[in-house]
């Protein structure tokens, strides 16, 4: 990644107010209790690690790892912060930044999604070239980035609900956002782990499936009905027909409607009405 620069990288003591925080930085939440006890720690035993940063101006620096200790640091007091300068591209100042929070564990299963999408779309590359930095697997970054397809509002209630990045994964099995509010709230209500929540999340699809098998369903029998109505007209104009009632049909199809117009000759329609008096009238003579 050629972070280091040909000079051997040394200790050097740089005032705090100089030091900006990186801006790439994934890490997004710090939990003040651990800051306190940290900036504790370090008034009472110096800074044992120092923070690693690069040079952005003649005299001033970006900070590429040690954000909690560069907090507690200034939080102890401290003006002037030992720190290691290295030299090293926007880029690799942004992986780097990525590669100390993953290695320390210090980054929540949204936040490292987040960092992920952050590199690969402001420095156009590729997952495979991702994984290949952070020292993981092409599919393991492309399910991270998977998790993003939930909302803030999910990923912070599965945050502070303590679900695990599993849960978060079986909840991408639903689509629908109002399914997965259901889900989210009938898994933390019951305290399901993970395989209890596969399987209700499993039966929520089930479920969906059958009810749109019945509307489906439905829809059939409807339109299985306005055929035989459709039916019954066009036997009613072949009656009469037969009659001797030239009669005339036309059937329009739009999007909304089955539209008939039928058109009955008054002089066929007279005719035949007179013809079936004079047959009544024999008959009962």
């Amino acid at each position: 990644m050629g972070l280091i620069s040909k000079e051997q990288p040394r200790v050097v003591d740089i005032p705090a107010r100089k030091i900006r925080p990186n801006k790439t930085q994934p890490r997004r939440t710090f939990d003040e209790e651990e800051i306190r006890s940290l900036s504790q720690s370090i008034a009472n035993n110096g800074l044992l690690q120092p923070l690693t940063v690069r040079r952005i101006r003649n005299d001033e620096y970006e900070l590429i790892a040690g954000e909690r200790r560069l907090r507690a640091s200034v939080m102890a007091g401290f003006r002037r912060i030992p720190c290691i300068v290295m030299k090293c591209s926007d880029k690799d100042s942004a992986i780097f930044a990525l590669i100390e929070n993953l290695q320390r564990k210090d980054l929540g299963m949204f936040e490292e999604a987040r960092g992920i999408s952050r590199l690969i779309r402001k420095y156009n590359i590729t997952q495979e070239q991702v994984a290949l930095q952070i020292g993981k697997k092409q599919s393991t970054v492309a399910n991270k980035l998977r998790l993003l397809r939930l909302t803030l509002e999910e990923q912070d209630w599965i945050i502070s609900a303590g679900l695990t990045e599993r849960h978060a994964r079986a909840l991408l099995k639903l689509s629908d956002e109002n399914l997965r509010k259901e889900a989210i709230s009938h898994i933390v209500g019951e305290n399901l782990n993970v395989k209890e929540s596969e399987r209700y999340i499993d039966s929520l699809l089930h479920k969906a499936v059958v009810h749109n098998d019945n509307f489906q369903g439905e829809k059939k029998v409807v339109i299985k009905d306005v055929r035989i109505f459709v039916n019954t007209i066009n036997k009613a104009l072949d009656t009469m027909r037969l009659s001797g009632i030239d009669a005339i049909s036309h059937k329009e199809e739009t999007d909304k409607y089955i539209e008939y117009t039928v058109k009955i000759p008054k002089d066929s329609a007279i005719k035949n009405n007179s013809e079936k008096e004079e047959n009544v009238l024999k008959n009962g003579a």
